[in-house]
């Protein structure tokens, strides 16, 4: 069996993403809908940081012998400065794994930028309060 990868890159705003499409024809509506969930992102990340984050979306059916049906995933590797985010959800509609993929990188977005504020407000210590 010959596997097909139909592959596209563009800039949805600041975010630059490339969708790539394993075992079936990428067709304008899921296009659409990735587009409507990386937007979501690139909200959750703010307009600050969205200039060099590249998303690099993989959907497709893994090889079909391991389950009966159709079983979609959906992956995306969100590169930001200094940072690899990365979620992958299988489930038996496309939409449904690209959604829960998109749930989990928000997830882990709001993690890290409570991470990032938590480091700018720590107090500093003075150098007379250090205990030899």
């Amino acid at each position: 069996m010959v596997e097909r990868i139909d592959k596209i890159g563009y800039n949805l705003g600041n975010m630059k993403i490339i969708v790539q499409a394993v075992g079936f024809k990428l067709n304008k509506a899921i296009s659409d809908f990735i587009d409507e969930k990386m937007s979501d992102l690139e909200r959750a990340l703010g307009g600050a940081n969205s200039e060099s984050v590249e998303a690099r979306v993989e959907i497709g059916k893994p090889s079909g012998h391991h389950k009966k049906g159709d079983v979609f995933y959906a992956e995306v590797n969100l590169k930001m400065p200094g940072k690899l985010l990365r979620a992958t959800s299988e489930n038996w509609d496309l939409r449904l794994a690209i959604t829960e993929v998109k749930d989990e990188l928000q997830r882990q977005i709001r993690k890290y930028k409570n991470k990032m504020v938590a480091k700018t407000r720590r107090p500093r210590k003075k150098e007379n309060e250090y205990t030899y």
